[in-house]
Formats: C-alpha cells, sequence, structure tokens
C-alpha cells in the first residue's frame, strides 16, 4: 500500500477545507429568481405600503412614490399588487393575513442632494429582506428615483431589471389628425411629437432613445423624417423621394433600413441618417415593408408578398450573404415582424380565424405560439427592452388601443388609458 507523506495529507486537507468553505459561501449567496416566462407563473402577492422616511410627510412624497412603484409594477402580470387602501397603506397591518407573500419597505429620506429614495423586498414568510437598493437626487427627481427603485426591485424578483423608466412612442387621432406622441411607458407626461395636421405613421427610435424617425403625408407624399426628442423646435426630412418613404428601422451603428419604391417597386434600402442611399437589399421580389434588425446587426426580418400565393408572409435575411428564406409556414399570412432585444426571438402579426393576433417564435422561425388573446385585432408588436413584454395594438368595438403583453401568452391589459384611438407603438431602448 502506498503511503501518503504527511505534507501531501496536510495540503489535501486545507484544500477539502477551502472547497467546503467556498461551496458554502455560494450556496448562501445563490439567489432563487421566478420565471416570469414560464407558461404557468403563480401570481406573486406584493403590498406596496406608504413610503416613511424623514421627507415622506414632504409634498406627499411617500405616497407618490409607493404609487409609482406599484405602477411599475403593474406591468407584470405574474405581479398582484394588494389595493392599497384595503389597508390604508400602513406599514405596521399585518401583510400576513392579508395574503401577501412580499412587503415592499420604502423610505424617502431628506439628503445632502435633496432626497434619498429607498428600499428593499420583505419576504413575509420567512421574515427576510433582501439587500435594499438607495438613490439620491434633487427633489424634482422624486418620481424618477421612485421608478429606477421600482426597476431594481423587479430585477430582485426576476433577475433583469424591470422597464418602468422606459417611453412609449406612438400615433393618436386626439386632435382630430393622426400625429406622432411620446409618453412614458405608465402614460404620464404625454408629448406631441409632431403638429403636422396630417396623417402621421411608424414612429421609430434610434438606438439612444434621443432620436425619433416617423413618416408623415403632410406634403401629400409618404415622407419620411427624423428629429431629435431632447428638442421641439425642428424636424428634420430625410427622404422625400416620389412615392414611399416608410417605416425605418435603425441599425445599431445608427443607418437606417427604410422601404423606397424610386423605381416603382417597394424594396428595401440601407439609408444614412442624411437619407443618402447606401445598398439595395431587396429588388422587384414583391412588396417588401416592415424591416426589423437583429440586434447584432447581421440579419433582417420582414414582410413581403412574394410568395407564389401572394399573401404576405415574414422573410429573414442574413446581410452579409443577402441571403432570403421564409421564416416560418405555421401561421398563413403574417406581417409586422419584429425582433426581441435579446435576440432570440420575433413576434409578428398573424391571421388566424378571421383575426389578427400577435405570434412570437424562436429566432429561426420554430416554436410558434399566440400571445395574444380576447377579442378584436392585435397588430404592431413591439418590444419592452427586457424582452419579456409586447406592446402591441387592439382594435376592437372602433376604439384603437396600445395594450401589454406578457411573452408567455398570459394576460392582456390596456397600457395606455389616454384619450382618442392610439396605435403604431414603439418601445424606447433602455434610457441613462
Amino acid at each position: 500500500m502506498r503511503r501518503i507523506q504527511p505534507g501531501a495529507l496536510f495540503l489535501a486537507l486545507i484544500l477539502a477545507l477551502v472547497y467546503v468553505q467556498s461551496s458554502s459561501a455560494q450556496a448562501e449567496t445563490e439567489t432563487t429568481y421566478f420565471d416570469i416566462t414560464a407558461s404557468e407563473v403563480r401570481k406573486i402577492i406584493v403590498a406596496v405600503p406608504g413610503f416613511t422616511g424623514s421627507a415622506a410627510a414632504q409634498g406627499n412624497a411617500g405616497v407618490t412614490a409607493a404609487k409609482l412603484v406599484t405602477d411599475g409594477f403593474q406591468l407584470y402580470s405574474f405581479l398582484n399588487i394588494i389595493d392599497y387602501g384595503s389597508y390604508g397603506g400602513r406599514k405596521d397591518a399585518d401583510c400576513r393575513a392579508m395574503g401577501a407573500d412580499y412587503v415592499v419597505m420604502g423610505e424617502v429620506n431628506h439628503d445632502a442632494a435633496g432626497l434619498a429614495v429607498g428600499g428593499q423586498i420583505l419576504e413575509v414568510a420567512t421574515n427576510r429582506t433582501l439587500p435594499g437598493r438607495v438613490y439620491r437626487g434633487a427633489s424634482n427627481q422624486l418620481e424618477d428615483m421612485a421608478l429606477k427603485l421600482c426597476d431594481a426591485l423587479v430585477e430582485d424578483f426576476t433577475g433583469e431589471p424591470g422597464v418602468a423608466r422606459t417611453k412609449m412612442a406612438y400615433v393618436s387621432d386626439s386632435t382630430g389628425r393622426k400625429e406622432v406622441y411620446v409618453s412614458d411607458v405608465l402614460g404620464r407626461h404625454p408629448r406631441q411629437i409632431t403638429k403636422h395636421r396630417a396623417l402621421t405613421v411608424s414612429p421609430r427610435f434610434a438606438p439612444d432613445g434621443n432620436t425619433l424617425a416617423y413618416t408623415s403625408y403632410h406634403r401629400g407624399n409618404q415622407d419620411l423624417y427624423i428629429t431629435d426628442l431632447r428638442q421641439s423646435a425642428q424636424t428634420t426630412s430625410i427622404s422625400r423621394r416620389p412615392g414611399l418613404n416608410l417605416a425605418p428601422a435603425f441599425t445599431p451603428d445608427g443607418n437606417m433600413i427604410v422601404t423606397l419604391s424610386v423605381d416603382g417597386n417597394p424594396d428595401l434600402y440601407l439609408i444614412d441618417r442624411r437619407g443618402r442611399i447606401l445598398s439595395r437589399l431587396t429588388e422587384r421580389a414583391g412588396i417588401n415593408v416592415s424591416p426589423s434588425i437583429s440586434p447584432d446587426g447581421r440579419s433582417i426580418v420582414f414582410s413581403s408578398d412574394r410568395s407564389r400565393g401572394g399573401h404576405p408572409k415574414v422573410y429573414l435575411m442574413d446581410l452579409g450573404s443577402r441571403q432570403v428564406r421564409l421564416l416560418q409556414n405555421t401561421v398563413g399570412e403574417c406581417s409586422e415582424p419584429s425582433w426581441s432585444p435579446k435576440g432570440d426571438e420575433i413576434a409578428f402579426t398573424g391571421l388566424v380565424g378571421g383575426s389578427y393576433q400577435v405570434f412570437v417564435s424562436d429566432r429561426n422561425g420554430g416554436n410558434v405560439r399566440q400571445v395574444s388573446s380576447g377579442g378584436g385585432d392585435f397588430e404592431s408588436p413591439t418590444w419592452a427592452p427586457d424582452g419579456r413584454l409586447i406592446a402591441a395594438t387592439r382594435k376592437s368595438g372602433g376604439r384603437s388601443q396600445i395594450c401589454v403583453l406578457s411573452k408567455n401568452g398570459k394576460d392582456v391589459r390596456v397600457l395606455l388609458n389616454m384619450r382618442g384611438n392610439l396605435s403604431f407603438p414603439q418601445w424606447s431602448p433602455r434610457l441613462p
């Protein structure tokens, strides 16, 4: 039998002890997240009482912060928020008796910068709290700090930050004309971007979230415009070519893929921000519209009626080789593809049973599933930057609204409850 030298035995014991300690530490720090994309996920019951703290009563800041966190949580169908009024928003309420799984313990305090807004999640069953977050800023930044906290708390639940601080561009006819607006995703602070007094459609955010492109008919032609959202004095025409100048999709480097009909046929072109054509992507193979670019910038999906039956379908193009293939053949007529910001899935509109619904497939066209439900037609799907939520237009009963859907097909809820008919939603990227 081979003898183990004392030095070797000592070293082996030390290595074993280090392994046990590191494994134990890893187990203690390992975090379990809720998979909110699963088809069957139990709703989590959460209470968000009024925030306390030295500045909570200043302008009702504690209640305001709690309401903003609640509104941000309600974007997600997996969260069921206990009605604030049912327990008076008190932190000392018996949350276990109310059936809460978790409670948000928030504070608004005076700070050298103005205010400090912070909070953490309390697990009711174990009385354990997750590490807290605190955001500091001027008093007039209360809303933004509360929404930052909301997104951080969503990350504590799911492992992915929330999207309460994002924006939504859309078209509204509230003035009697279809103009482009931008609001935050909770529907607050709506701002009219265009005042063309003519049909305006298809707003699209640039990757930085500061620039918006759209198509307007105010000169009698479908012209393409771009505007810097950090100002409100000027918008710039980038393509007034006769015919179609439609629905830009921004590339990661800031160029655009658009539909132009410069020679009579609607085809896809790559242009720069000054409107100069850099290359032609399709050529006389049917009507080619609604491009959407993969996050890595290597591929696009688009809608075309080039198929033998003449119905629109979704196609995938590799931009390097220009090779095109049909994305999927499960849904007969489909259009308006939208590539997930995560790069793994594609949403699109499909005709089924006489109505238009939103479907999602993987990036290769497999695993097709319908994610919209209920009465009406669903159009113009657009992804949230977390790749989990989808906004779409729902047309029903003579009314057009923007709704939010979960990509797992759970729940359809009105997202923007505003005057007029809303359409052409476009979700912004995450904002700094």
